[in-house]
């Protein structure tokens, strides 16, 4: 399962001010910052019956290594966002659900999607700044992200800090981004890039 919290950044001078933040950074694990972007392509039938049925299916170039991943079952609150997940390694942005044949929800999969062709529906194109944060009592990763999300129909700019959740409570994720949205007046994320594409495709 995927927990985080999203907030909009309006510019990026206040994504710089986020980045360089001395609380966050007091909590900083060594070594754990970087810098990367990431390219990825999300494909569905040319019916788009993934999209219907709520599950996202990516393909995405984290440096030199391409990693596939579903989403599904997403709830969002005050940009808090929830959701199933499962990732797999592969060797190229090639879409195969097979690889999934064996998860819990490889069946359904299988059953939406049959013999049809997966096709690329939208893409993300994002230059992501990350370190992770041990507050003791949990850990965290920190990220501040800049691109696009691209389809056939036009784009639109991203520009949005992420904190997700790897072990602790929930009540901790949302105090610390509590401290991070005051700060800075940021507004709360509730669309996930995925969700913006799928609102430029079908006109909304």
């Amino acid at each position: 399962m995927e927990i985080e919290l999203k907030y909009r950044i309006p510019d990026d001078a206040t994504a710089d001010k986020i980045w360089d933040n001395e609380f966050f950074r007091d909590m900083e694990e060594e070594d754990s910052r970087e810098e990367l972007d990431l390219v990825a392509k999300y494909f569905d039938t040319p019916e788009q019956d993934l999209a219907k049925n709520e599950i996202a299916y990516r393909i995405r170039k984290e440096g030199e290594h391409f990693i596939a991943t579903l989403k599904w079952k997403g709830r969002c609150e005050d940009g808090v966002h929830i959701r199933e997940e499962l990732a797999l390694p592969v060797q190229n942005n090639s879409p195969d659900i097979g690889i999934f044949s064996e998860s819990d929800i490889g069946d359904d999969l299988t059953a939406i999607v049959g013999d049809k062709e997966l096709l690329p529906l939208l893409e993300t194109n994002i230059h992501r700044k990350r370190y992770r944060i041990d507050t003791g009592t949990a850990i965290l990763e920190f990220s501040v992200d800049k691109g696009q999300v691209i389809t056939e129909q036009g784009s639109e700019e991203i520009r949005e800090v992420e904190i997700e959740l790897f072990t602790g409570e929930t009540e901790e994720l949302i105090q610390i981004g509590e401290k991070l949205r005051k700060e800075y007046e940021l507004d709360t994320e509730d669309v996930s890039k995925y969700a913006k594409g799928i609102a430029i495709i079908r006109g909304c």
